[in-house]
């Protein structure tokens, strides 16, 4: 059955802003029908999209002074969810690039806890370690976490949310010699409703999803963009202003399964598209 994703967005603007909004399924995905829109009042604003190596969509806008609405609906056919291998071509690439420390997941800061707290460990069942360790040692804690947070005030604090948790299983999978890398998605059946992010380990070939908020279920999830960590992948970032976010609703449903959350076994290798 199809999944319905829905963003709406208001943006108050006083002068001309650099706006770049990553709201959009991803280019890899099928998608049945979408439509993306920007205006003030009854103006339409154009955008121009950009894709970037990661196949991330990037849709950037000089925005206007007043009120910003961005509006996206999309629907998305379902489909079991495939092994995402990496292309031959960018294998080692990417092995290079999600084996580096960056922004929020500085895993040469983690280094010798992860080697303390998963001796011996390795493939599956370190992937599945790890997740459990940040699901058990992390509180989901919304409006106590800030944007400049990583994965090493994640660890000493004990709380975050879902950027926070994708942020620490990273550092420590990197840490532990497996490239990890950060997602970001529409989730049907996530409460509260929100965008929402997991880390993706790579195993023999192939990127697997671990969610170590359990409040979603892997199968239902929609890729938005892939990266390092969430500075390439937030939704929302502006130059050269100021912008207020005075309105922000998010929704992803299906009209089939209910992807509960509950149903989602954690040990399992899931791969989302």
């Amino acid at each position: 059955m199809p999944r319905l994703l829905t963003a709406e967005l208001d943006l108050q603007m006083s002068g001309p802003v650099d706006v770049i909004l990553q709201i959009a399924a991803a280019r890899r995905l099928p998608v049945a029908e979408e439509r993306l829109t920007f205006s003030v009042g009854d103006a339409e604003l154009e955008a121009t999209e950009i894709e970037d190596a990661a196949g991330n969509r990037i849709h950037r806008l000089v925005g206007v002074p007043g009120t910003v609405a961005v509006r996206y609906r999309a629907v998305v056919p379902d489909a079991a969810p495939s092994l995402v291998r990496a292309d031959p071509p960018s294998a080692g690439l990417d092995a290079i690039t999600y084996l580096r420390p960056s922004r929020y997941a500085q895993s040469d800061e983690v280094f010798a806890h992860a080697r303390r707290q998963f001796r011996g460990l390795s493939g599956a069942d370190l992937i599945t370690a790890v997740g459990d360790y940040v699901s058990a040692s992390t509180s989901y804690s919304p409006g106590l976490s800030l944007g400049t947070d990583s994965a090493v005030t994640t660890l000493a604090s004990g709380h975050g949310v879902c950027r926070d948790y994708a942020h620490l299983v990273i550092a420590l999978l990197r840490a532990l010699d497996v490239p990890a890398r950060y997602a970001a998605c529409y989730a049907p059946g996530l409460r509260p409703m929100d965008f929402h992010a997991v880390a993706e380990a790579y195993l023999d070939g192939c990127w697997y999803a671990i969610d170590a908020t359990r409040l979603a279920n892997r199968r239902g999830l929609v890729r938005i963009a892939t990266g390092r960590d969430a500075a390439d992948c937030a939704f929302l970032s502006y130059y050269g202003g100021n912008i207020a976010l005075t309105h922000l609703r998010v929704d992803a449903a299906s009209d089939g399964p209910s992807f509960d959350p509950a149903a989602d076994d954690s040990a399992e290798l899931i791969s989302i598209a």
